[in-house]
C-alpha cells in the first residue's frame, strides 16, 4: 500500500469515527428530550387526584409507550440513546433516591420495624419467585416480580435489574416492563382494597399505617393508603415503607452473588469460559452514601427535597425509555405467571402486616 492510499485510509476512518459519534450524540438527545417529556408530565400528572395512587414512575413508563405512536423514523434515530438513558440515568436516579431514607427516623423507630421488614421482604420475596418459577415464568422474570412485590415496587425492579448480566438486552428490557406492570398494577389494586378494608380490621391509624407500608409496592402506594385517614397514618406508612426501601442495597448484593454463583456452576458443568466476575454495584454504594449524607449533613428540608425530585425526573426518564424500546405483543404472552403469582403474594403479604401489626404495634 502507498503512502497515498494508507492516508486515505486513516481519513476514511477519522471520518467514520466522526460520523458515528455525531449520530450517537444526536441519538442521546433526541432520546432524552423524549423521555424526559414523559418523565416530566409524569411528575405534574401524579400529584392530581386519582393518578396519584399510580405515581410518577409508572406514569413515566405509560407515557414512554405513548411515545411509541411518534413516526418510526423518529424511534430509529432515538434508540441507541434510549439504552444509555434506561442504563446509566437509572443508576443516577437511585443514586439520588438515597437522600430519600433518614437513618436516624428509621433508628428511632426501633430494631422492631427494620426485623418486621425484613420478614416481610424476605418471606414474599421467596413465596413470589417460587410461585412465578412454579407457574412457568422464566427466572430473570421470576426474580424482578419477586423483588419489586416485596421490596418498592419500580425502584426495586430497576435496582436489582443490572445485577442479572443478560445476553439479550430487549428480552430484558422486556422483564423489566413486565415486572414494573405487575407491582403497578397489583399496587393499585391492594391500595384501594386496603382503604376499603380499613373500617372493618379494627385497626388503629398507626397498625394501619404499618398495614400499608408493609404491604403495598410502591411508595406512592403507601402514601396514598396511609394518607387516607390522617397524619398518625401516614407518618407510620412511610416510616414502614422506609424500613423495606432500604433492604434493597443488600437484596440487590445477595442476589448478583448468587445469580453469578450460579453461572460458574453451569459454566462449569457445559465446559464453557468462566463467567464475569460479580459486577460491583457502585451506583447501590452510592444509594447507602447520599442516605448517609442526608442523614447527618446540615442540609435544608428544601434542598434534600430538590435532590429527591432530580431522582424521580431521572428514573422517570429511565422507566419512559423502557416504554418507548419494548415490544408489548411478547410481553403479554407472557405475564399470566407473573400476575397471578403476584396476586397471591400480596395478598399473603397483607395478610402477615396484618398479623404483625396487631402483634407488634
Amino acid at each position: 500500500m502507498s503512502i497515498t492510499e494508507y492516508k486515505f485510509q486513516v481519513e476514511k476512518i477519522f471520518l467514520e469515527g466522526q460520523n458515528l459519534t455525531i449520530v450517537k450524540t444526536k441519538s442521546f438527545w433526541l432520546a432524552a428530550v423524549m423521555t424526559l417529556i414523559c418523565s416530566i408530565t409524569g411528575i405534574f400528572l401524579a400529584k392530581l387526584p386519582y393518578f396519584n395512587i399510580i405515581g410518577a414512575l409508572v406514569l413515566a413508563l405509560l407515557l414512554g409507550i405513548g411515545m411509541q405512536l411518534t413516526p418510526s423514523q423518529i424511534q430509529a434515530e432515538a434508540k441507541s440513546g434510549m439504552g444509555l438513558i434506561s442504563n446509566k440515568f437509572l443508576r443516577f436516579g437511585i443514586i439520588l433516591l438515597g437522600f430519600r431514607l433518614n437513618l436516624e427516623q428509621l433508628a428511632a423507630a426501633g430494631v422492631k420495624t427494620i426485623l418486621v421488614a425484613a420478614v416481610a421482604v424476605s418471606s414474599t420475596l421467596l413465596l413470589t419467585y417460587w410461585l412465578s418459577r412454579k407457574f412457568g415464568a422464566e427466572d430473570e422474570l421470576a426474580v424482578l416480580t419477586a423483588c419489586g412485590s416485596s421490596i418498592c415496587g419500580a425502584a426495586a425492579v430497576m435496582g436489582v435489574s443490572p445485577q442479572l448480566e443478560s445476553e439479550d438486552e430487549e428480552r430484558k428490557r422486556e422483564n423489566e416492563v413486565l415486572a414494573v406492570a405487575v407491582v403497578c398494577v397489583m399496587g393499585t389494586v391492594f391500595t384501594l382494597l386496603e382503604i376499603a378494608l380499613k373500617p372493618v380490621l379494627g385497626l388503629s391509624d398507626s397498625q394501619f399505617g404499618i398495614v400499608a407500608g408493609g404491604s403495598l409496592h410502591e411508595i406512592a402506594h403507601a402514601v396514598a393508603a396511609g394518607g387516607a385517614f390522617g397524619d398518625i397514618s401516614l407518618d407510620s406508612a412511610l416510616i414502614m415503607k422506609l424500613s423495606r426501601v432500604i433492604l434493597l442495597a443488600p437484596v440487590a448484593l445477595i442476589i448478583g452473588y448468587l445469580y453469578q454463583k450460579r453461572l460458574i456452576k453451569e459454566s462449569v458443568a457445559e465446559h464453557t469460559s468462566k463467567p464475569k466476575k460479580l459486577p460491583i454495584p457502585w451506583f447501590l454504594g452510592g444509594f447507602i452514601l447520599t442516605s448517609v449524607l442526608g442523614t447527618f449533613l446540615p442540609l435544608s428540608p428544601i434542598f434534600l427535597d430538590s435532590l429527591v425530585q432530580a431522582a424521580y425526573v431521572f428514573l422517570g426518564m429511565a422507566m419512559a425509555a423502557l416504554g418507548i424500546s419494548v415490544n408489548f405483543k411478547v410481553i403479554f404472552k407472557r405475564g399470566g405467571a407473573v400476575f397471578g403469582a403476584a396476586a397471591i403474594s400480596s395478598t399473603f403479604l397483607l395478610i402477615l402486616m396484618i398479623i404483625m401489626s396487631k402483634l407488634f404495634f
